[in-house]
């Protein structure tokens, strides 16, 4: 691609595995649109995914996003640290190569009134986008979150959205949309719970309240871990950048008796922002080179532009590495290849068969059948790293020294993740399986065969990654959580006893 923009959307759901795969899928089912990360947060309860693509199909991609949280996420049950007005609670549009802040603005305009006339949800724009000087920054328009917006919608004329009816949707509430230059978003955690002296030292640093140009920072108070975190938005790191905020919070909170214990980046940051300062002097936590903007890019675009011929030796190099005596790539990212190529026997069968006259009469069920193919054969395909990952974790836990106070929790979250990740695996070859069985009839004679492959690639998928769920769920001491995984299982059994 020539030119790309980076969309950078936030849903409000951060503890559901299951609707952010379902988000996802939708994402990256549009063509010329690829996925650069994800990140859940549980304390937030918030997801942020990281896409880029061609000016023409990132604002689609953005759209069928918000069409998916829609239908799984409602805001007057939602709860989490986070600020939040929306499902889809924020959808920036970002120049990478080739475009103008002003060419994100039009898309950000046009995806905020597709947003608005097809899901019914009053839509604000921000930043470059923004239609009033107080809407530049989106504290303004989040101010009071979703249950103030509800009662002032209608009542309010500063609060009269861009698109839409001035009037809440009942469950997916507003969406603000906008374009802006990149930034970076990250935290910092502190070793006490007082959330009270994290919004002390947020109202210091941030540029509303008279701290540093460019900063944008709250205190959260992090649940689960018991730490309060101080939350920033970087909208502008070559003016102000990361190596100021972590000094400047380093000592606010030493003054008052606490330490800095961590920083985390959320999503990916520009090569040039770590250029500035060295990451071992931020102590980030769990740093790894594929969060560098510029490294995911290019390993992205890379497999983007490998000509087919070279396909062989793609696959050879693959195969290699299962067949070593490495224990990773194993049998759940076997699986999961397994699942992607049924699902995509299935998508050539299918446009095969679409084609032929005497088919014709069936076109609608083809092309719903595709639609809901595509999202399963992207997330099965992710999942094959996804599952190495998951193991690899596993070992890490496990060489830690069985003295350490933090193993067996260690250990634990490793073998609940090593199990999630197979069960996305088992539902993506379930539900495909699903729609391949139930086109069986109505399929050309001579791509019969190519479908009856498929169908044998998911069941073996949906086999292989019930056991990957077995193996690991002996050692899940968590019995909920076994129930849990237990009940999965029987249900997929039954779609295997089926067909």
């Amino acid at each position: 691609m020539n030119k790309i923009v980076e969309c950078v959307p936030n849903f409000s759901e951060g503890r559901r595995p299951e609707v952010v795969d379902a988000i996802v899928s939708a994402i990256t089912s549009v063509s010329g649109v690829y996925l650069l990360g994800r990140e859940m947060d549980a304390d937030h309860n918030r997801a942020v995914i990281t896409i880029v693509g061609s000016p023409e199909s990132i604002g689609w991609a953005a759209v069928r996003g918000v069409e998916v949280a829609l239908r799984h996420i409602d805001l007057t049950k939602h709860q989490g640290e986070h600020p939040r007005i929306g499902a889809a609670d924020v959808i920036p549009f970002v120049p990478i190569r080739g475009v103008t802040l002003d060419e994100c603005v039009q898309i950000a305009k046009s995806v905020g009134r597709e947003i608005a006339e097809k899901f019914h949800i009053p839509v604000y724009l921000y930043e470059a986008a923004a239609t009033r000087p107080e809407r530049t920054n989106l504290e303004n328009i989040r101010r009071g979150q979703f249950e103030v917006l509800r009662d002032e919608i209608a009542t309010n004329p500063d609060r009269k959205p861009d698109f839409g009816e001035a009037r809440i949707h009942a469950t997916a509430g507003a969406t603000v949309v906008g374009a802006r230059k990149p930034l970076i978003a990250y935290n910092i955690n502190l070793d006490t719970p007082d959330v009270d002296l994290a919004k002390h030292i947020a109202k210091r640093i941030r540029f509303s309240s008279g701290g540093f140009p460019y900063v944008k920072a709250m205190g959260l108070l992090l649940k689960e871990r018991n730490q309060a975190q101080v939350s920033m938005n970087l909208t502008d790191y070559e003016q102000t950048s990361i190596e100021v905020v972590f000094e400047a919070v380093r000592a606010e909170a030493e003054r008052h008796g606490a330490r800095i214990v961590g920083s985390e980046i959320v999503g990916l940051i520009p090569q040039k922002a770590l250029d500035q300062v060295a990451v071992s002097s931020l102590r980030v936590e769990n740093f790894r080179p594929e969060m560098i903007l510029e490294n995911r890019l290019e390993e992205v675009m890379a497999g983007v532009r490998a000509a087919p011929p070279g396909m062989a030796e793609s696959i050879r190099g693959f195969v290699d590495r299962v067949a070593s005596a490495e224990p990773v790539p194993g049998g759940g990212s076997v699986a999961a290849l397994a699942g992607a190529l049924g699902a995509a026997l299935g998508q050539m069968a299918i446009r095969i068969t679409r084609e032929k006259r005497d088919f014709q009469q069936h076109a609608d069920r083809y092309t719903d059948a595709l639609d809901r193919l595509a999202p399963y054969a992207s997330a099965l395909l992710e999942l094959v790293d996804a599952d190495a990952e998951a193991y690899n974790r596993v070992l890490t836990a496990y060489k830690l020294p069985k003295t350490s106070p933090d193993r067996d929790k260690a250990i634990q979250e490793a073998l609940i993740r090593a199990t999630e990740i197979p069960s996305r695996t088992a539902n993506c070859a379930a539900e495909a399986l699903r729609v391949l069985e139930s086109l069986r009839s109505i399929i050309y004679a001579n791509v019969a065969s190519d479908l009856q492959v498929g169908l044998q690639m998911l069941r073996s998928s949906l086999r292989g990654a019930i056991a990957n769920m077995r193996i690991n769920l002996t050692h899940v001491k968590d019995s909920v959580v076994r129930l849990r995984y237990e009940d999965m299982i029987v249900n997929w059994e039954q779609v295997l006893r089926g067909n």
